[in-house]
């Protein structure tokens, strides 16, 4: 299992400012990140920590995260971002700032459980779910035996949720020696 990662702290990006207003500011944290990005191997996880943040605004919250969401699949393959320590208030910014977008970022709770932020139809929310609750790798036939779906609609959902970058696939053999995905969640 992929366990490096590396924290983000917003805090200490913006100087320990624990307020983040503006374009400029999200651009100059975007920046940051991606070099924290470029300086992690594929498969492994940036946490993007809020511990010490107490506001930012939609301009802030589009330019860091909007566009770093939309450009992680081309510009950082393989590579997650996720988010941790947020707030009531942080966290419901910043659903708001990717929900317009059509973007979704995973969470990790105080307790560790991880649940999906942003725009995401309760379906595929059932399938993260039910992934990141796994003690082991689950297959795609394992899904659809315990969602009772199609396997179709289960592989459009497992698409969804990779493109998103919110739990990974690997390749493995089953018992009968053929070539299958496995999907897990991130941390």
């Amino acid at each position: 299992m992929y366990e490096m990662n590396q924290k983000f702290s917003l805090l200490q990006a913006n100087n320990n400012e624990p307020y983040l207003w503006t374009r400029d500011t999200g651009k100059e944290i975007r920046e940051k990140l991606f070099d924290a990005l470029d300086n992690i191997k594929r498969g492994e996880v940036v946490v993007i920590d809020f511990a010490g943040i107490k506001a930012f605004d939609f301009s802030f919250a589009n330019e860091l995260f909007g566009k770093t969401l939309l450009k992680m699949p081309v510009d950082y393959p393989g590579k997650f971002v996720i988010v941790e320590n947020l707030t009531d208030y942080t966290r419901e910014n910043l659903f708001n700032a990717i929900s317009n977008l059509s973007l979704a970022i995973a969470e990790k709770k105080s307790n560790g459980a991880m649940s999906l932020l942003g725009k995401v139809h309760p379906v595929d929310e059932a399938t993260f779910n039910l992934i990141c609750q796994s003690a082991h790798p689950m297959t795609t036939n394992e899904l659809v035996k315990l969602m009772d779906v199609k396997i179709q609609a289960m592989n459009e959902r497992l698409s969804k949720l990779v493109d998103m970058g919110v739990i990974r696939r690997s390749r493995s053999l089953s018992q009968a020696g053929r070539e299958q995905y496995e999907y897990t969640k991130i941390l």
